[in-house]
């Protein structure tokens, strides 16, 4: 699913005005650094995946979750749902299509750094408004701190406490919470999140648990070949 003429405009406007975008990466594929990179999916999708953002092999490919992290994720939702090892890279960019992928910020900032408070606020709005617009499901499961806490965002600080509390709790990888955004018509809209860490290598505290984690998520929400769609 492409986004709306008036999106792609927006996000290359708010690209253009943003520092810390890794152009030379984006040139070393021949890629634009102004376009998106979001994978967005079928509207009808019952299970989502929040990301941070997209690394060097998200820009070559012009998809998220597509290296070595995004590769992990894949790896686990095809196991989990064909009961074999995924058999190569098609294997993987076809596993997912059966889900809903977007991220904090869709550009690969230098250095694989998190993106500051002040990039994610800037898109956070025109982010809020392509998962709300593009996506029927309301079940997302969250990668990393800072995918979790984006929901937070311009929200009540009562509520970001609430999320933060939560992130906090031992249980946070077991459990679930419930949280509200509003779409631009001002309608509030409520997602259940399943947070579990950042996928990346470089996570060596959660990386070799991750799968198992993933696991015991897509069981929890009963995913399987006949309930993929809503």
């Amino acid at each position: 699913m492409a986004l709306t003429p008036t999106q792609a405009t927006r996000f290359r406007e708010l690209a253009a005005e943003t520092d810390g975008i890794d152009v030379e990466i984006y040139a070393r594929f021949e890629r634009d650094p102004l376009t998106p990179i979001i994978g967005l999916g079928r509207r009808n999708v019952r299970v989502g995946f929040f990301g941070r953002d997209p690394g060097r092999d998200e820009v070559r490919w012009g998809e998220p979750f597509i290296g070595a992290g995004g590769q992990l994720v894949r790896k686990a939702l095809y196991q989990h749902l064909y009961g074999e090892e995924m058999p190569d890279f098609e294997a993987s960019k076809a596993v997912g299509e059966h889900f809903f992928w977007i991220n904090t910020v869709p550009y690969k900032p230098i250095g694989n750094k998190a993106w500051s408070m002040k990039v994610k606020r800037r898109f956070h709005g025109l982010m809020n408004e392509v998962l709300i617009s593009h996506w029927e499901g309301r079940t997302l499961i969250t990668l990393g701190r800072e995918a979790f806490l984006w929901f937070g965002i311009d929200r009540p600080k009562e509520e970001r406490d609430r999320l933060e509390a939560f992130w906090k709790r031992d249980d946070r990888f077991e459990s679930h919470i419930d949280v509200t955004l509003e779409d631009d018509q001002g309608k509030e809209q409520t997602f259940t999140l399943y947070p579990l860490p950042h996928p990346s290598p470089l996570n060596q505290t959660w990386y070799a648990r991750f799968p198992g984690l993933l696991k015991q998520r897509l069981e929890e929400l009963d995913v399987r070949e006949g309930n993929l769609m809503l």
